[in-house]
């Protein structure tokens, strides 16, 4: 199952990628994780996309497609995968859904986490991210997870917990209003797919993971029928006037040639006539004389 899961910063969409993740068998390609470990490993999209972020400038598009096409052709991605921020506006959808169409993998399903704003700046504010292995708890939404007893993938000691610099509530509002702008508009992008399922991403974690497997193995939603627009000529006012488009001078030219072969046929029926004509003439003239 290919898999893209979109939501709002705080929607759940992290916890729910690794949940998912164990429960298809399918790995969880974040962009994030991509870029570091590409880096890490001294790649050369790594060394491409180091220069970037050093220089202060966003990675390119075309470097994280690159980083996406490597990933996706590893034995583990050939039964499915889950990306997760990515794409995060239309032009990378754009570029993505080229990228898949090449590699013969396209979308099974995009699922939309739906989650009050209200919700998402408690849920931002108390997210906690293991400095280690990357793994998300929350001290609101599970907090029994961060005493339990497993220990880190990565170190092998139990995890150390750290708090974001972006995730608080003075920056949670921006990163709202980037959302709405940049990536709500990818909703109709795949409803017009028929892609698109939305849940309801607020609740237990149990219970939106429900949604979501539900979601995943409902039948596909149709694309929806696309109507043109019907032009209406504006109501005319009464005592008014239609106005006269200009006639450009490839219209002039024809409609004058138009004009003249209507004239030649014209002149031609009447020359026809005129013989018939003077015979019925005279022939009145000679009665009358009679």
């Amino acid at each position: 199952m290919r898999i893209v899961l979109l939501g709002a910063p705080g929607s759940g969409k992290g916890t729910q990628s690794q949940r998912l993740m164990q429960r298809e068998h399918i790995p969880q390609i974040s962009t994030g994780d991509l870029l570091r470990a590409a880096v890490a490993r001294g790649s050369e999209l790594g060394r491409k996309a180091k220069e970037a972020m050093d220089g202060g400038r966003l990675v390119d598009d075309a470097l994280v497609l690159g980083m996406i096409r490597e990933r996706l052709r590893e034995p583990d991605a050939r039964s499915g995968f889950i990306l997760d921020g990515f794409p995060r506006n239309l032009a990378q959808a754009q570029a993505l859904e080229r990228l898949l169409k090449t590699l013969r993998q396209p979308l099974d399903a995009v699922v939309q986490l739906e989650v009050d704003y209200t919700e998402l700046v408690r849920r931002i504010s108390g997210r906690r991210t293991c400095a280690d292995c990357g793994r998300v708890f929350n001290v609101s939404t599970s907090p029994a997870e961060l005493s339990a007893s497993e220990p880190c993938p990565s170190s092998g000691a139990p995890h150390r917990l750290i708090q974001r610099p972006d995730d608080n509530e003075a920056t949670v509002a921006e990163r709202l209003r980037v959302y709405e702008e940049k990536t709500r508009p990818l909703i109709e992008f795949y409803r017009a797919r028929g892609l698109l399922r939305v849940i309801n991403a607020e609740g237990g974690l149990e219970e939106v993971t429900e949604r979501l497997e539900q979601a995943l193995h409902a039948a596909p939603q149709p694309a929806p029928a696309v109507r043109r627009a019907v032009r209406r000529r504006p109501a005319r006012r009464p005592g008014t006037r239609r106005a006269v488009k200009p006639v450009s001078g490839g219209k002039r030219k024809r409609a004058a040639r138009v004009s003249r072969a209507v004239a030649a046929v014209r002149v031609t029926r009447a020359a026809k006539r005129a013989p018939k004509r003077r015979r019925a003439g005279a022939a009145k003239r000679s009665r009358a004389r009679r």
